[in-house]
């Protein structure tokens, strides 16, 4: 089949890109400053939270549709100890909400203790924090995870293949896995790849449409806000400063857009918490790509997933012909 003009101009701006990448390597965190700040940033104040979980069932109602569709048998991996199965198809796991899933995309946190000789109960909403330089941008193999203008970061279902560097990349280890879905099915199901990762994507298509994420629209309690980045930030400080509060996500990873406010210090609610697998902590975070390794990663991946993401995005423009 001859390639018409729009696989053509797709194939020229990949190629470009991929030069871009193996110029480049990585991009620079300050490069576009002004870009940064007005990131779409959430800002979530959890002395109102009440841990009602209307978030939750906001996220699931509106975000169902993009959930891992698994269907038949579920191949086996050679060797079977590299690439552990992880799947969450069955009803009863998918009704999971204690923790994040590829089914469950946002869950709440409980802490409770004591700080300066006071008790305290507060309840935290969870999910990706995404973050200004993700690593799991980066990093992707496979170019399957990005970032819009806009600050949301994704993950393309059609292109990831589930090798979980997102997940190990993530400082919070926030992506899911279900396996036996995605696009590794039609290359070596049973030697690359393993499924495709889940997680929090702000609900980019509303957005795009003019509307608030799910969680934000259904909370009886206002918990959370959206704007631009610069304009939180400075929302979150006014709130510090009026409250003798604290911040988390201004600072961590080098900066997420997810931004906390709490009355107690974040390293009390961590030890408050329960943590684990998709239970992320609320750790002091370094900015991951500011570390050697990380660097030289993103440097031998960013060509690498150009090129196999231009081929996986040029399969399916063929498929949707």
């Amino acid at each position: 089949m001859p390639i018409n003009n729009e696989r053509r101009a797709f194939l020229k701006a990949s190629l470009a890109a991929v030069s871009t990448a193996i110029v480049a390597g990585v991009p620079q965190p300050r490069a576009a400053s002004a870009a940064l700040e007005n990131e779409l940033c959430t800002l979530l104040d959890i002395s109102k939270c009440i841990g009602c979980e209307a978030c939750v069932d906001g996220c699931r109602d509106v975000n169902g549709f993009k959930y891992p569709k698994f269907e038949g048998d579920m191949p086996t991996m050679f060797p079977q100890s590299r690439v552990k199965i992880a799947d969450w198809s069955s009803k009863e796991k998918r009704e999971i909400r204690s923790r994040l899933t590829p089914y469950n995309w946002l869950y709440i946190q409980t802490a409770k203790g004591t700080h300066n000789g006071k008790s305290f109960h507060l309840y935290i909403p969870r999910r990706c924090m995404h973050c200004r330089n993700a690593p799991c941008v980066n990093l992707c193999p496979f170019g399957a995870s990005f970032k819009q203008p806009n600050g949301i970061v994704r993950i393309h279902d059609r292109i990831c293949m589930g090798g979980a560097k997102c997940k190990a990349a993530c400082p919070w280890h926030i992506p899911e896995r279900q396996s036996g879905v995605g696009s590794y099915l039609n290359l070596l199901p049973n030697f690359a790849g393993n499924g495709v990762m889940y997680k929090c994507d702000r609900c980019y298509d509303r957005i795009a449409a003019g509307e608030l994420p799910a969680c934000i629209e259904v909370c009886p309690e206002n918990v959370q806000t959206i704007g631009p980045r610069r304009e939180i930030i400075a929302k979150a400080q006014q709130w510090v400063d009026k409250n003798d509060g604290y911040i988390y996500g201004a600072d961590e990873n080098g900066g997420t857009n997810t931004i906390y406010l709490s009355p107690v210090p974040f390293d009390v609610l961590n030890s408050a918490i329960a943590t684990g697998l998709g239970q992320p902590h609320l750790k002091a975070v370094d900015d991951a790509m500011a570390d050697a390794n990380m660097l030289a990663g993103a440097l031998i991946a960013a060509p690498v997933a150009g090129v196999i993401g231009a081929v996986l995005r040029l399969k399916q423009l063929s498929r949707s012909e």
